[in-house]
């Protein structure tokens, strides 16, 4: 019996601790290459160097990253400004009014079933058309074609049950239907959305194939601009370890603040 009790106490930590170690020794292992010379970041087994700069500062220099990332923090952030209120209402309009019933909630989430070469063609066929290619309008409505439907997809939840309840109270002590959906659902759901921002952010930062396509040498986003440091040589993996590292401090950076609306807007839409 004590050997059972002390096995289900130990073995949650050590699992928890392997699936820690699975997240975090790939980033250290990515830092550890960033801060050594070219030679050594090729040699296995890894040697230990003294930690030198030179990697982050070839990227600024010899590289456009500054202009990478800078276009994709552009790109992200209008996306996800733009689809954040439509997606809003959208799940608002099927929580409250079933607007297209089962068939259109269905093909929303469908939409997200679609690999992104579907739609890479017709929009670029319809950019050219426009004379829209390498600029940013064509990367943000690209990227609203999958933020939208993820967006309302994951929001649908959090206008429903308590919040349904809460807004009939106020339609019944004389608030508008637009009064009760801004003063009472959207601040009750506010939780959600800034969750549902905060993956929109993140899905449009590390978009890839239809950046690709789309953007030209002014709005290569950071995706499409750390493959350019595959060269004739081979991969610069010292240089793309640097690269990597800065691409995903804007995740790092947002987590901290935004954490308790993750969890309680995640956790919010499971209970519902």
């Amino acid at each position: 019996m004590l050997v059972r009790r002390a096995a289900a106490t130990i073995l949650p930590h050590v699992v928890l601790v392997v699936f820690s170690a699975a997240i975090l020794l790939p980033l250290l292992w990515v830092l550890r290459v960033s801060l050594t010379d070219k030679l050594t970041a090729y040699r296995i087994p890894p040697e230990w160097t003294e930690p030198r700069l030179d990697n982050y500062i070839e990227i600024f220099t010899a590289y456009r990253f500054a202009d990478w990332f800078s276009n994709s923090l552009i790109v992200a952030l209008a996306s996800t400004l733009l689809a954040l209120p439509l997606a809003v209402a959208m799940a608002y309009a099927f929580a409250r009014h079933d607007t297209g019933g089962a068939p259109l909630r269905l093909g929303v989430l469908a939409s997200q079933m679609l690999p992104p070469i579907v739609l890479v063609v017709p929009l670029f066929a319809l950019f050219l058309g426009a004379g829209l290619l390498n600029t940013y309008a064509a990367l943000v409505i690209a990227h609203l074609t999958f933020n939208i439907p993820f967006l309302a997809w994951m929001l649908v939840a959090f206008f429903e049950g308590e919040v349904r309840q809460l807004e009939e109270a106020a339609r019944i002590e004389g608030a508008t239907r637009f009064q009760a959906f801004i003063r009472v659902s959207v601040p009750l759901a506010a939780p959600g959305i800034m969750a549902a921002g905060l993956l929109g952010f993140i899905l449009s930062w590390n978009e890839f194939l239809l950046a690709l396509i789309l953007s030209g040498r002014a709005t290569q986003t950071l995706p499409v601009g750390l493959s350019s440091l595959e060269t004739h040589r081979g991969v610069e993996i010292a240089l793309l370890a640097a690269a990597a590292l800065l691409a995903i401090l804007p995740v790092f950076v947002l987590l901290p603040f935004l954490r308790k609306y993750l969890i309680k807007g995640l956790s919010l839409g499971a209970l519902k």
